[in-house]
């Protein structure tokens, strides 16, 4: 009897606890704390999680990297995962998140990086890590010659910014450009400005649009033509309402997508969508396919893509005798103010997620910074129309060499890829990054599913008028739940302590289950003493 009796206090004590404990969400994984110095004498292996647009030298870059890391750090072992689709890194990351199992180093979007902050604790901030005078970005006691956070260019490391906090290192980058069919441009009596308009673009694009009595196109005596052609719609509202200086969102999260800009845009669009003069990749397919087929005249799509994109392109992916020869131009994507161009600055990043083991997270920390170096950078960079983001690897002798040969060939120096490169280049200074915050990547969604509805709508031949407007902007607000879409921009919400009635009904519960568990053993405890 007198066992259970001293028992009491040790149940009691973890019912207050609990009681007292009562607060709003999960309890919090500890905070990355970097490690004074690190234990080069200690093995690590880590996970490196990146996207090679199905181009094998890129696959090659990412093991070339690996190698020479690893030799620099033996007692490193970095193990490379490759996909062809950002969208399915997401999703893996999201559900390993769950499991705990996400893997060290992830190449993704800022915008993905949003969602992945909603997690306690799962992506490492950056900024002590940067800061830290031996093993930070230029640090004395790095194996390699890397960046200072001097030579990072600010208008690509800001994209990386959530809350205040820096959370990913810029990768690449990459802009948007128009591809144009100058021969048919001229062909229509039409000569390319020094600025491309939105006006010159539509003006051109339903010229194209005519057709002859037979039903053949005019300017390439084909039954196709797709005048103009957008590859990414939700980064052509986005410009389109940065251009118009009209609200897209705020950086604290709030949506500004469905004003009165966008239903002007939209009803514009509609208009040249049911003359045939634009379609979209999702509904047509990609931007390229027609451009190199002579079936379209501008093509708007990623200096990334430079590649498949013009009558030479060496990654075209129409067969060969489908292919017509044509002079290829490539020019930054239409303004509404030609005084002011604007345009997006895009690109993958790279994160590092949190480990138990602040030793497995400075490793991967080191090989992050090591993929920033000029070798990784100037390499990956001739791939496509990506930019290196460090000015150290833009002034190296060796890419300044690169795109002083735009134009040698068709493959290493194609001259639009390279033209696509400098096309950056030249307008870091034009580009804009958009709010990064939980709900980010669903606003960007919805912001292209706006242009796909109304395109579709009317060649379906339905009725665009502002009666659709309000069902089209209450729809597409459902669908991606921009309305469940809060204000902060990472972490969970501290709600504060349970209210005192929640507190009272937990309280009873608890008490009752130390009653019965009390009753149970003093039964135990009873029956144990009378068979003694």
């Amino acid at each position: 009897m007198i066992r259970w009796k001293r028992l009491f206090p040790l149940f009691l004590g973890a019912a207050c606890a609990v009681f007292l404990s009562g607060c709003h969400g999960s309890r919090e994984t500890e905070a990355f704390q970097p490690p004074e110095t690190f234990d080069e004498t200690k093995a690590y292996e880590i996970t490196f999680w990146a996207k090679n647009d199905t181009n094998k030298r890129q696959t090659d870059i990412y093991k070339k990297a690996i190698e020479d890391f690893q030799a620099l750090y033996p007692n490193i072992t970095v193990n490379l995962r490759l996909y062809t689709d950002y969208g399915k890194i997401y999703n893996d990351v999201i559900t390993n998140i769950s499991t705990g199992t996400t893997p060290n180093v992830c190449i993704t979007y800022p915008d993905h990086i949003a969602t992945y902050l909603t997690g306690d604790n799962v992506v490492v901030p950056l900024d002590a890590l940067s800061e830290d005078p031996e093993f930070g970005l230029g640090g004395s006691r790095l194996k390699f010659d890397g960046p200072g956070k001097e030579d990072l260019i600010p208008e690509f490391l800001k994209e990386c910014t959530v809350n205040g906090r820096t959370y990913a290192m810029p990768f690449m980058r990459s802009t948007e450009a128009c591809y144009i069919n100058k021969t048919y441009v001229e062909k229509l009596s039409y000569t390319l400005p020094e600025t491309l308009t939105w006006d010159f673009i539509w003006e051109v694009s339903e010229a194209a649009a005519k057709k002859d009595e037979n039903g053949v196109y005019k300017v390439n005596g084909q039954k196709v033509m797709i005048p103009f052609i957008y590859k990414s719609t939700d980064n052509m509202m986005i410009q389109m309402l940065r251009q118009k200086g009209a609200g897209y969102s705020t950086p604290s999260g709030e949506i500004q997508l469905f004003n009165d800009t966008t239903r002007e845009l939209l009803s514009s669009i509609a208009g040249h969508a049911g003359t045939g003069a634009f379609s979209t990749f999702k509904i047509s397919s990609y931007p390229a396919n027609f451009l190199n087929a002579g079936q379209c005249v501008f093509a708007i799509d990623s200096t990334a893509g430079a590649t498949w994109m013009g009558a030479g392109a060496p990654l075209s992916d129409i067969a060969e005798d489908a292919r017509v020869d044509f002079e290829t131009e490539i020019m930054p994507i239409p303004q509404f103010d030609p005084e002011h161009p604007q345009m997006i600055s895009q690109g993958p990043s790279v994160c590092i997620f949190n480990k138990e083991d602040p030793g497995e997270v400075m490793a991967s920390w080191l090989f992050t910074q090591y993929l920033l170096t000029n070798q990784v950078q100037t390499a990956y960079a001739r791939t496509e129309g990506y930019v290196p983001v460090t000015s150290m690897a833009q002034d190296s002798a060796e890419y300044q060499d690169y795109l002083s040969r735009a134009g040698e060939d068709d493959d290493d120096f194609y001259k639009i890829k390279i033209q696509a490169s400098m096309l950056l280049l030249s307008n870091t200074g034009n580009t804009f990054v958009t709010p990064v915050f939980n709900g980010s990547a669903s606003l960007r969604d919805a912001a292209g599913q706006l242009i796909e509805s109304v395109t579709k709508s009317v060649r379906r031949k339905e009725t665009v008028d502002d009666a659709y407007m309000d069902r089209l902007f209450d729809d597409v607000a459902s669908l991606y739940h921009l309305d469940e879409v809060k204000a902060q921009t990472s972490g969970k919400t501290d709600l504060g302590p349970l209210p005192w009635t929640a507190r009272v009904l937990v309280g009873g519960l608890i008490l009752s289950w130390v009653l019965i568990l009390l009753w149970a053993f003093r039964d135990i405890l009873k029956k144990r003493t009378q068979n003694h």
